[in-house]
């Protein structure tokens, strides 16, 4: 099982223009993102054995994190296309 952190910036590396101007200019986007970043923490930890929890707990976490990052990803792609020359 693999327990990588699953960084927006990581995973999206193209897209780090994008995630930073979205970042800078969108409270909405920011929230997500800062959000995101926060639960990818915690179930890392909880999978880490850092901190103990009820399996359920979990799913739901990962649940909340797909959540954010399908939310973040179609910003992202709207953004990518609304600036494409």
């Amino acid at each position: 099982m693999s327990l990588e952190k699953h960084d927006l910036l990581h995973e999206l590396p193209e897209s780090k223009e994008a995630i930073h101007l979205l970042k800078t200019n969108s409270n909405h986007f920011a929230k997500l993102f800062d959000e995101y970043h926060e639960l990818d923490h915690e179930i890392h930890r909880i999978e880490t054995g850092a901190e103990n929890t009820a399996d359920e707990y979990l799913e739901t976490q990962k649940k909340q994190r797909l959540s954010l990052k399908d939310q973040l990803y179609t910003m992202i792609r709207e953004y990518e296309a609304s600036t494409a020359s």
